[in-house]
């Protein structure tokens, strides 16, 4: 058989942009909580109050998490498995035993088919002991092959493949290439139809594929024979289940990394695989908007293992400053340290208040959660690193030393410095801070671009300006106006009692938020897309008062339930909600005043190599 190939081409930035915007999903049927904050209404309604798990759904899981929780304590060796990057083949099978390859698999198909908040608090247990064997599930069941299955495949798909799944078939995701990473369009991987027309070929290679090495299924992305439409190509990329023994799959290289030292990651190579049309996920041309849309639930797990990690880290950091005596006193009576630990505290308090809500809303099913994923999967990543460096800094040189090494020298083998490693993924896997800060921007945008796009973007003929400049008129006419007018002080929220001047302000400042996403778009029209500096500090405005809201109605909840408990949880989001503001004013100040224009000529410089001179006086190395 020959191997059909072509030569790699450029992708013009239209190209990808084009590719991109036909992947996403274009209109907004269900409510979202975060796109009306971005448009300057807070609708607390939709989280308050906050959702609870259906108690027969906790009945159901609650003897697989207990028993999840004893496997872990007692069967992972985690420094075992850093120290020589396997997980034992006895955990493997430990975990298909319990199920836990088959959480959210329906039960007629032979999963546990729990929820996806019971999903994420067992990856919450596996997260916090290791990142490792949390790569291994999360990878194969919420962007590996069972999730794309159950919302996208067909009846036979389901009968021949959930059964494997659920007994432990271990599943992978294949999208990124050597010269491809979010950016589809230039994807080279391809398949073309078979010259019987009963199945495709399939030839390229995928790199940074978790669970590749170990996979017996995998959902692989490939670009198929392009279309045209309206006299221009338009690229097509078509998702495809593949099965790891097929001729012609091949694992190529496993990848090593600073962390996860067991991850089963690796390069897979595609040379003329017979792919039966059967194996088509979907439908031709779907595979983008499939892998966009599973990543909408998918991403949740970096979210709860962000919390896992925060509450690992606040447990290492409260005993140590209880047993670490200096200058007399305990390092947690010094200020320095406590506001280091009440920082912890209350993040992590708001860290569970996002991850849990997007899982109830993810399983309410009544939601958009596009916008609520990404930020949960930013802002607990983002958060959840900064507790990880705070509790290395509060170990000192316990914090950069091993567990093993700390073990050899008979002290608690403490493994913080692995916690780092192992986290610092978590702000790049499936999509980087900056991806994630992009998309967040265009779905924010969309609104103002579906009124006033013909205005403001390139391209457009006079008379769809004209036409543009008068559908603008209209909205922006009463929009714009509305989003300075509005009640947002006492006695409005009063329900929430301390907590409610916090949200009053969530409410103002959202109606400014709304207002800075259209001045951005006045002042820098077509150009916008390249002020990304600008861009990322509404994104963060608009992720911390998602976080405050979250955090508020969680507090609120606790209250509802346990007065003790509840009063806790009230102390922990006033001191969330109180350092998010100071936070949120510093985004606003800097929106229009900083150093974005001179930083960026500073970089072109840079990449010009005008300032080859800083790199003096190092070891030259080729």
């Amino acid at each position: 058989m020959t191997t059909v190939t072509t030569p790699p081409r450029s992708v013009s930035a239209d190209e990808a942009r084009e590719v991109a915007e036909a992947a996403r999903e274009q209109h907004w049927v269900a409510p979202s909580f975060v796109r009306d904050l971005f448009l300057g209404r807070l609708r607390m309604a939709l989280i308050d109050p906050y959702p609870e798990q259906d108690p027969e759904e906790v009945r159901r899981a609650q003897p697989f998490l207990e028993q999840l929780e004893r496997f872990l304590r007692d069967q992972v060796d985690s420094d075992k498995i850093d120290r020589e990057g396997e997980i034992p083949d006895a955990v493997i099978e430990g975990l298909r035993a319990l199920g836990a390859f088959g959480i959210k698999i329906p039960r007629e198909y032979g999963g546990l088919g729990l929820s996806q908040l019971s999903y994420m608090k067992a990856i919450e247990l596996v997260s916090s002991v290791d990142g490792s064997v949390t790569a291994l599930l999360s990878a194969h069941q919420s962007i590996g092959v069972p999730q794309p299955l159950k919302m996208f495949g067909s009846d036979a798909q389901k009968k021949k493949y959930f059964p494997r799944l659920a007994k432990g078939a271990i599943s992978a995701f294949a999208l990124t290439e050597p010269g491809v990473g979010s950016d589809p369009a230039a994807m080279e991987t391809l398949a073309v139809p078979s010259p019987d027309g009963q199945a495709w070929i399939l030839n390229g290679e995928k790199l940074w594929c978790t669970n590749g090495t170990k996979a017996e299924l995998m959902v692989v992305m490939a670009r198929t024979p392009s279309k045209v439409v309206n006299g221009k190509e338009k690229r097509q990329i078509t998702a495809f289940i593949i099965e790891a023994d097929w001729p012609g799959v091949a694992v190529v290289h496993r990848c090593h990394f600073m962390g996860l030292k067991a991850i089963y990651n690796g390069v897979i190579r595609f040379t003329n695989v017979r792919v039966p049309n059967d194996n088509v996920l979907w439908g031709e041309g779907k595979g983008l908007k499939l892998a966009l849309t599973t990543l909408n639930t998918g991403r949740l797990t970096l979210p709860i293992s962000s919390v896992a990690a925060g509450k690992r880290c606040l447990e290492i950091s409260r005993q140590w400053a209880n047993e670490r005596v200096q200058w007399g006193r305990a390092i947690g009576k010094h200020d320095a340290i406590a506001q280091k630990i009440g920082a912890m505290a209350a993040n992590t308090f708001a860290m569970e208040a996002v991850a849990e809500l997007c899982g109830a809303m993810a399983d309410r099913g009544s939601y958009d959660i596009r916008l609520e994923a990404a930020i949960a999967k930013l802002y607990n990543s983002e958060a959840g690193w900064r507790i990880i460096d705070e509790t290395v800094q509060i170990r000192g040189g316990r914090g950069y030393e091993t567990a093993d090494s700390l073990r050899a020298r008979g002290e608690k083998p403490v493994p913080v410095e692995r916690i780092m490693r192992d986290f610092r993924i978590n702000l790049i896997f499936e999509g980087s801070s900056e991806i994630m800060h992009l998309f967040i921007a265009r779905e924010a945008v969309d609104k103002h671009l579906q009124v006033a796009g013909d205005v403001v973007m390139p391209g457009k003929t006079l008379g769809e300006r004209l036409r543009g400049l008068m559908r603008a008129a209209l909205f922006y006419g009463w929009w714009y106006p509305s989003r300075w007018l509005g009640w947002s002080f006492w006695p409005k929220y009063t329900s929430f009692g301390s907590l409610a001047a916090h949200v009053r302000y969530v409410e103002r400042t959202a109606r400014r938020l709304a207002r800075g996403v259209f001045h951005a778009m006045v002042r820098f029209g077509p150009q916008l897309e390249y002020r990304q500096a600008v861009l990322f500090r509404l994104v963060d405005v608009g992720a911390e008062l998602f976080a405050m809201a979250a955090t508020c109605a969680r507090a609120q909840w606790l209250l509802q339930r346990d007065s003790a408990a509840g009063r806790r949880a009230v102390a922990l989001a006033d001191l969330f909600c109180r350092q998010a503001r100071g936070r949120i004013e510093v985004k606003f100040k800097r929106l229009w005043r900083n150093t974005d224009v001179a930083a960026y000529r500073v970089a072109q410089d840079v990449l010009r190599g005008e300032h080859r001179w800083l790199e003096e006086g190092m070891v030259e190395i080729e």
